[in-house]
């Protein structure tokens, strides 16, 4: 839809600045109250903003008291190794906490207040004539899809008179309000899901943990494999087929909108074939991701994998749905984040490191009540999310709609 009612400007023209972040290595658990924390890209890539998607800063390290977010902030994720979450935003609302710092795969936008209103930018934000920018753009290096600040700076957007743009926000009110309670909802879900999985998973005494007779590691209860290297040969040589990479695993699901294909011999496609129920875990990723997996649910062969990826195939005596639950409480809780070795900016988990953890191994009936009990809080979950998904889908019309001019805003408000 055309935006061409509104006189268009470059947001340059509009910012005092776009500010980078910092990600130190963070403890794997939330800031309390009185404590510093750092974001994670998670607080901002749903499209609003959740504090609670943050890690403690270690005590050790000072605090960067000028990267701390504050209410109004425009926040907009610069990286992420799935495109449909890169140049995605959000307004920090009034009432956050804080001790909350900016990470360094987020930029906050700092609007000229005289001519840009932060919340008509975060409308904007959202907006498909913004979208459409970012995917013009965006570029992908290591696994990870980026768009640069010069980039962002050159991106056009409409700008009506800024008491204009008051009211446009102020049109959308209800709505958001409606949008915010169920956020809200989603949120408190979601933690209570994490003690949920947190309780779920058995733990054995911290001096016990690991020693032979108490666990059986996770190579004695399935099989680990790390996924075929990439090289220019497999460009050229063996049946070309389509293969899974880092970008495709995400947090509990994979992508397949986004495929790549390489040679493979017909050996190595017996090796790197995937089967239903084979999960898939990220062997290199930022240090808070290294780990992330999914369950492989299409069929036998139809896909292989790339060495950036693990496979684990499951045992007789363990269900993938519950070993997939226990790699979700490794990751959550920074258990997978503290056997990852890191270079550059590059945490690898290490196929034989993860195979080396200790598994906990408890009997299939207590594996399905594991499995059934997140089910049901996944539904609760999934049922808000789809309230949320129809309500913005009505806001994003009505956005588009006063944005070009074609809905006027005496006429919604």
């Amino acid at each position: 839809m055309s935006l061409k009612s509104h006189p268009e400007v470059l947001l340059r023209d509009t910012l005092l600045g776009i500010e980078s972040g910092w990600s130190p290595i963070c403890e794997p658990y939330a800031p309390g109250k009185s404590e510093w924390g750092v974001l994670s890209l998670g607080a901002v890539t749903s499209g609003f903003f959740i504090d609670s998607q943050a890690k403690r800063l270690p005590p050790a390290l000072s605090p960067r008291p000028a990267l701390e977010v504050g209410s109004g902030d425009v926040l907009v994720a610069r990286a992420n190794g799935s495109k449909r979450l890169v140049g995605v935003g959000c307004v920090v609302p009034g009432g956050v906490r804080k001790g909350l710092l900016l990470p360094d795969l987020v930029y906050r936008l700092v609007p000229k207040r005289e001519r840009l209103d932060s919340a008509y930018l975060g409308l904007v934000i959202s907006s498909p004539l913004f979208r459409r920018q970012v995917e013009a753009v965006m570029r992908s290096t290591s696994g990870q899809f980026k768009i640069s600040k010069s980039d962002l700076l050159d991106f056009s957007i409409p700008l009506p008179s800024l008491r204009h743009q008051q009211r446009i926000v102020e049109a959308l009110a209800s709505l958001t309000e409606q949008e915010q309670a169920i956020e809200a909802a989603i949120a408190k879900l979601r933690t209570v899901r994490r003690g949920v999985l947190i309780s779920a998973i058995p733990s054995a005494p911290e001096a016990e943990r690991g020693r032979s007779g108490i666990w059986p590691t996770v190579r004695e209860v399935g099989e680990v494999r790390m996924g075929k290297q990439l090289s220019p040969s497999s460009r050229q040589f063996g049946t070309q087929l389509p293969y899974l990479r880092v970008a495709n695993v995400l947090d509990g699901w994979i992508n397949y909108s986004d495929v790549k294909v390489m040679g493979f011999s017909d050996s190595e496609r017996r090796t790197y074939e995937l089967r239903p129920g084979d999960i898939l875990l990220n062997e290199g990723q930022s240090l808070e991701l290294v780990g992330r997996s999914a369950i492989y649910r299409r069929g036998e062969g139809e896909f292989q994998f790339q060495n950036t990826l693990v496979r684990f195939r499951v045992g007789e005596d363990v269900l993938p749905e519950y070993a997939q639950t226990v790699f979700s409480y490794w990751l959550t809780t920074g258990v997978f984040a503290t056997i990852a070795k890191k270079t550059t900016s590059i945490a690898h988990l290490g196929g034989d490191r993860f195979a080396s953890l200790p598994f906990p191994m408890v009997s299939l009936e207590d594996q399905r009540n594991v499995v059934r009990t997140l089910d049901a809080w996944d539904k609760r979950i999934a049922s808000e999310e789809d309230a949320l998904a129809k309500l913005r889908r009505l806001k994003q019309g009505l956005v588009d709609d006063l944005l070009s001019g074609k809905v006027r805003v005496q006429d919604v408000a």
